[in-house]
């Protein structure tokens, strides 16, 4: 595995990412699933996060503390992405939130723009790209581009389920952005699906298909 890449072996994050991948969950647990699964990579991937000291009034004395240094973006990847968005906010809830549109042509299986709003002071945040899959790569590589054509330094891309694949493009695109990922699965198909996946993330969290 790539030095930057990180796959999570959490027994709490593979047990739920297990139950997602039955055909047979439904819909709004499946959507409670990626929720948590989101909380619980976001308390890993944040792990590093600078801190400062400031002096706290306890209701006995001054405490030296330590809070956080740096303002968080959390910027999911239309439409699949906004499944793991509070997630990360239950443990951020001062976070700001960016959206980026990207659908697949589903000949060519590229990535195609159609929306970015992002917050003003994005530049100056600690930017969580989010999307439940890493597949081919196409389009976290467009997200990355779209964000560091903004000036963000400090970007991160967190999935739940990779491929190799994807893993390849990207980190060969970006090798300065840490992956984050709960499973790295076998291969994609000729359809540029993750096998063993757990099939259309988009489609399973908002019950589409």
């Amino acid at each position: 595995m790539k030095a930057n890449v990180t796959v999570f072996d959490h027994p709490l994050i593979t047990h739920k990412i297990s139950i997602m991948r039955d055909v047979n969950t439904p819909s709004k647990q499946f959507r409670e699933l990626v929720e948590e699964v989101a909380m619980l990579m976001t308390y890993e991937v944040f792990r590093d996060f600078p801190t400062k000291e400031v002096d706290i009034q306890t209701p006995l004395a001054l405490a030296k503390c330590k809070v956080l240094a740096e303002d968080v973006a959390v910027v999911p990847i239309l439409r699949a992405g906004l499944g793991l968005v509070e997630g990360v906010l239950n443990l951020f809830p001062t976070a700001k939130v960016g959206h980026i549109g990207l659908c697949r042509n589903e000949e060519t299986l590229e990535p195609m723009e159609y929306y970015c709003k992002l917050p003003t002071d994005i530049a100056d945040r600690r930017v969580v790209l989010v999307d439940p899959m890493l597949a081919t790569g196409g389009s976290a590589i467009d997200a990355v581009k779209m964000l560091k054509k903004r000036n963000c330094k400090n970007i991160s891309f967190m999935c739940m389920i990779a491929a190799p694949e994807g893993i390849k493009a990207f980190t060969e695109a970006y090798p300065d952005v840490p992956v984050y990922c709960g499973a790295l699965d076998e291969k994609l198909n000729d359809k540029g699906y993750i096998v063993p996946g757990l099939g259309d993330a988009g489609d399973r969290i908002f019950g589409t298909k």
